[in-house]
C-alpha cells in the first residue's frame, strides 16, 4: 500500500486540501506514495509561520543555533541505511550511491557548524579621528529551496542547514518525484523540538514553486535543476526583489590525453557517465580523445559499458540503477536515435532492454555514441541519462575548443599524465569545477558549488562560504563616541 505523504508546517504533519500525484519505483513502476500539490493559500499559510519564527530565531546565538545541527548530523548518520534504501526506491540510484549522496549531505551539515566563525564580520578602529567602523553579517528572513529528484537528500542540505545557522528560516518545496527522503529528513529535524515555524515542508508542483517567488515575505530563492526552469525561477524570483541561486543543466566535457594511464581512466569515466544512470549535474557525458588516445580509450570505454551491472539498486552487485520515469526513459531512447540520425555510431547500444524480474522498470543501459559531431544537436543538448558521446580531438588547444564550444559551465575535466597539460587546461576551460585525473570534480563541504554560464544564474552558490554570504546580508556601521560623553553618566 502506497504511503500518503503529508506537509510539515509550523511544528506539525498537515494534510493538505489538494490534489495528488503518484510516486512510483523506478525500478518496479509502483506505485510507493502519494505527494499533495500544494496550493497557493497552503504556501503562504507556511511563509506567515516561517515569517513570524524568524522574529524570534533571528535573535538565538548562533552558537546556539549550530547545537540543533549537531545534533542533526547524529541523527542522519543512525538513520543512514533507512534513507538511503528510501532514496534508491523512489531514485532509482544503487543503495552505495544513496549512502554516498548521504554523506556528502552530512559534510554541508558539519560545515554550517561552523557558522560562528563563517558569519563573522570584520571592523576598523579610528577610520577617521575618533570614528569606527564595522561591517556585520545578519540573516535575512524567510529563503526557500526548490530541490531535484536525482539527489533528494543531499541538495536540500546543501541550503538548509546554513540558512537556519545564520538565522534565517526555511521552507522546502522538494521535487514531486522524489518526495518521500524529504519526508524522512523532517522526521528527524522534528526531533530536534526547533522553534515551530523556523523549518517548513511544502510539496508541490508549479503552483507552489509559483507561490515561494511570489510571496513578498520570501527574501532568497535556492534552485537544482534544469537550465530552462533555473532561467524561469532566477528571472521571477529577480523581478519580485529576491535574491536567487539557481543551477541549472550541464554537458560536461572530459578529455583524455595520448600520456593518461587508460586503465584508471575508462574506470572513473564510466563511474562518471554510468553512475547515478547518468542522472547527475556532474555526469561525463562527453570524452574527447585527443590523437593517439582514440582508439584505445573507446574500445576501453564500449568495453566497460557493456560489462556494466544493471538492476534494482537494492540488490547485490548492481552497479547501476534505472532511469527516473517512463517519460525520462523515452526521452532518453529517443536522443541516442538522434544521435545515430547526425552521423555518430553506435558502439554500445542501450535502449530496449529490461532487468529480469523487473520487467516493467525505466531501464536504458549504458550507450556510447562514437564521432559525434561537434556541430550536431546531441552535442549541445544534456541527455540526463547513461550516455556517452565520444568525440576526437588532434590536440590540446582543439581538444580545449570543443570543451568551450558550449553553453553550460558546470564541469570539465582531463586525464594526462602532463603537469603542463593540466595546467593549461586548469587556466583555459569554461567551467567553474575543474578536474585533473578526476571524473566528478564535486566540491567538498567547505568549497562553493560552482558554475559558469547556462549552468548558474546568481552569483553566490550553494555550499560553505558562499552558503553563508548568500543567506545574510551586510550592514556596515559608522560610530563616533565623544570622549566628553561619558563623563555626563
Amino acid at each position: 500500500m502506497s504511503e500518503l505523504l503529508l506537509n510539515y508546517i509550523n511544528g506539525s504533519w498537515q494534510r493538505a486540501d489538494a490534489p495528488y500525484q503518484s510516486v512510483r519505483n523506478p525500478a518496479t513502476a509502483e506505485v510507493i506514495a502519494e505527494v499533495p500539490l500544494t496550493p497557493a493559500e497552503v504556501v503562504a499559510q507556511a511563509v506567515e509561520g516561517a515569517h513570524a519564527a524568524f522574529q524570534e530565531w533571528r535573535h538565538v546565538p548562533a552558537a546556539e543555533r549550530v547545537q540543533y545541527l549537531f545534533r542533526f548530523k547524529f541523527l542522519l548518520e543512525d538513520a543512514l541505511d533507512d534513507l538511503a534504501r528510501t532514496i534508491t526506491n523512489e531514485c532509482g540510484k544503487t543503495h552505495a550511491e544513496s549512502i554516498a549522496e548521504l554523506q556528502r549531505g552530512i559534510e554541508n551539515v558539519e560545515t554550517a557548524c561552523g557558522v560562528p566563525l563563517l558569519m563573522q564580520g570584520y571592523n576598523n578602529e579610528d577610520v577617521a579621528r575618533g570614528i569606527d567602523e564595522h561591517m556585520i553579517r545578519q540573516p535575512l528572513g524567510v529563503v526557500a529551496a526548490i530541490t531535484p529528484f536525482n539527489f533528494p537528500a543531499m541538495i536540500p542540505l546543501w541550503f538548509l542547514p546554513y540558512a537556519i545557522a545564520t538565522g534565517n528560516t526555511f521552507i522546502l518545496k522538494p521535487s514531486e518525484r522524489t518526495p518521500m527522503t524529504s519526508a524522512k529528513l523532517f522526521a528527524l529535524l522534528d526531533q530536534l523540538k526547533l522553534p515551530k515555524g523556523v523549518l517548513q515542508l511544502v510539496n508541490g508542483s508549479k503552483v507552489t514553486v509559483d507561490a515561494l517567488l511570489d510571496h513578498p515575505l520570501v527574501r532568497a530563492i535556492s534552485f537544482v535543476g534544469s537550465t530552462p526552469v533555473a532561467k524561469y525561477v532566477y528571472s521571477r524570483a529577480a523581478a519580485n526583489g529576491k535574491r536567487a541561486q539557481c543551477q541549472g543543466g550541464a554537458k560536461n566535457p572530459v578529455v583524455i590525453m595520448p600520456g593518461a594511464e587508460m586503465e584508471m581512466a575508462t574506470r572513473i569515466v564510466a563511474d562518471s557517465a554510468f553512475g547515478c544512470a547518468g542522472q547527475r549535474c556532474l555526469a561525463s557525458s562527453v570524452a574527447i580523445t585527443v590523437g593517439a588516445a582514440r582508439q584505445a580509450f573507446a574500445e576501453s570505454i564500449a568495453e566497460a559499458a557493456l560489462n556494466r551491472v544493471v538492476g534494482y539498486g537494492l540488490d547485490e552487485g548492481v552497479q547501476m540503477g534505472a532511469v527516473i520515469s517512463a517519460e525520462s526513459k523515452a526521452r532518453i531512447e529517443r536522443l541516442i536515435g538522434q544521435g545515430a540520425s547526425e552521423g555518430a555510431q553506435l558502439l554500445v547500444d542501450g535502449r530496449g532492454k529490461t532487468v529480469r524480474g523487473y520487467e516493467a522498470g525505466y531501464w536504458v543501459f549504458p550507450t556510447v555514441l562514437d564521432g559525434v559531431p561537434p556541430e550536431s544537436q546531441l552535442a549541445q543538448i544534456e541527455i540526463f541519462g547513461p550516455v556517452l558521446s565520444l568525440m576526437h580531438a588532434r590536440d590540446l588547444d582543439e581538444a580545449i575548443r570543443l570543451v568551450n564550444a558550449r553553453s553550460y559551465g558546470n564541469m570539465a575535466c582531463i586525464f594526462t599524465s602532463s603537469g603542463a597539460a593540466a595546467r593549461q587546461f586548469r587556466a583555459q576551460a569554461h567551467a567553474g569545477n575543474i578536474g585533473i585525473n578526476v571524473g566528478v570534480a564535486a566540491p567538498m563541504a567547505f568549497y562553493p558549488f560552482s558554475g559558469w554560464g547556462e549552468s548558474f544564474f546568481g552569483d553566490l552558490h550553494a555550499q560553505g562560504k558562499h552558503g553563508v554570504e548568500f543567506y545574510t546580508q551586510t550592514k556596515v556601521v559608522v560610530e563616533r563616541w565623544h570622549s566628553g560623553w561619558s563623563r555626563q553618566f
